[in-house]
């Protein structure tokens, strides 16, 4: 562990350590209230991350699970069982992949296109803009340009520490 040798070192690690906390209690309250948000569609803030990466362009003919866990970064196993109560619930289904039989590929069912186009998209645009009340265009820019930034930061950490992203390989 780096301990602070200085009083600027200090002023800069108790920053840190308030930068981290409010990053922690944003993503409890991301999960609470958004979670409330889309949960009369029966969703899940996780079930809205995986429509939402579902319902771009480039996976409308599927995404491999292992593609699907790095893009979102959770970990195959978190995603299977998620992805299994999607299924039940009629949102997506999984195939195996016609090119490698070893991999399944996820997409959005006729059913889970609904839910997400007509019934829950609206009510996460409304809670991004409840959210984000007081933004400017400038302050989205800038606070996605640092989140970038951090998280780059912290895929390092994360291959410094043997981890090959935060998912499990292939």
């Amino acid at each position: 562990m780096v301990f602070p040798n200085d009083v600027g070192d200090m002023a800069r690690m108790e920053q840190a350590n308030r930068l981290f906390f409010r990053l922690y209690q944003c993503a409890n309250m991301l999960h609470k209230t958004g979670t409330k948000a889309v949960e009369s569609e029966g969703l899940t803030t996780q079930q809205w991350a995986v429509l939402g990466a579902l319902s771009r362009p480039d996976t409308q003919n599927g995404i491999s699970m292992g593609d699907l866990a790095r893009f979102l970064m959770v970990s195959r196993q978190n995603l299977s069982g998620l992805i299994s109560r999607m299924e039940r619930d009629g949102h997506v289904r999984s195939a195996p992949d016609g090119r490698d039989r070893r991999s399944r590929l996820v997409t959005m069912t006729d059913s889970g296109r609904q839910v997400w186009l007509e019934q829950a998209a609206p009510k996460i645009l409304r809670y991004y803009a409840q959210a984000l009340s007081g933004f400017s265009n400038s302050d989205l820019t800038h606070t996605v340009h640092y989140l970038l930034k951090l998280l780059d930061n912290m895929k390092v950490i994360d291959a410094e520490q043997g981890g090959h992203g935060p998912v499990d390989e292939d």
